[in-house]
């Protein structure tokens, strides 16, 4: 199953919530993924195995697909996000 990192500070509020919303609008578009919240502390353990990142602060850059968590939580844009993750998530299986 495709994995995908949310990060936030403290892995606690804002990535459970954006983690939430992605694992919704991912299954309403056809797509599982084990879509995990982590803090900032542990994203390069957590990152090695993950398909896709969701970045909701500023910070590190990684060489995966990144999309801006910022869309998922406010809902400003989240569906275009969603469907290009749907997207990249649907070709990994091929």
């Amino acid at each position: 199953m495709p994995k995908v990192i949310c990060a936030c500070g403290s892995g606690v509020a804002t990535s459970q919530l954006v983690a939430s919303k992605v694992t919704r609008m991912l299954k309403d578009r056809g797509v599982q993924a084990d879509v995990e919240a982590v803090d900032l502390k542990s994203l390069r353990h957590y990152i090695k195995d993950a398909d896709a990142y969701i970045s909701i602060v500023k910070g590190e850059s990684f060489d995966i697909p990144t999309f801006d968590g910022i869309k998922f939580l406010t809902g400003m844009g989240a569906d275009q996000e969603a469907d290009e993750l749907a997207d990249l998530l649907k070709s990994l299986k091929k």
